[in-house]
């Protein structure tokens, strides 16, 4: 079965910019939890650390992530139709 690399592009990109409102979202609204929970994943310690979000960084990072995400996607389905 062939993959629709535009199709799975658009998805990854729309996918990732759900998935980063729904983390501004947080990050906004709960910034020490959200402070805590990226530190224990990267496996450092941030606590002295602080947010420094924007409105403008929030649309410049939900761009650049779409368009990577849409890349990789369409990049995935392409090299996934060559090995069939």
């Amino acid at each position: 079965m062939k993959l629709s690399a535009i199709k799975l592009g658009y998805a990854a990109a729309f996918a990732f910019a759900i998935l980063w409102i729904i983390c501004s979202l947080m990050v906004w609204l709960m910034p020490a939890m959200m402070l805590n929970m990226t530190g224990n994943m990267m496996h450092t310690d941030w606590s002295q650390m602080g947010w420094h979000m924007s409105l403008g960084g929030m649309l410049l990072g939900l761009i650049g992530w779409s368009v990577v995400a849409g890349i990789s996607g369409w990049l995935l389905a392409t090299i996934y139709n060559k090995l069939l």
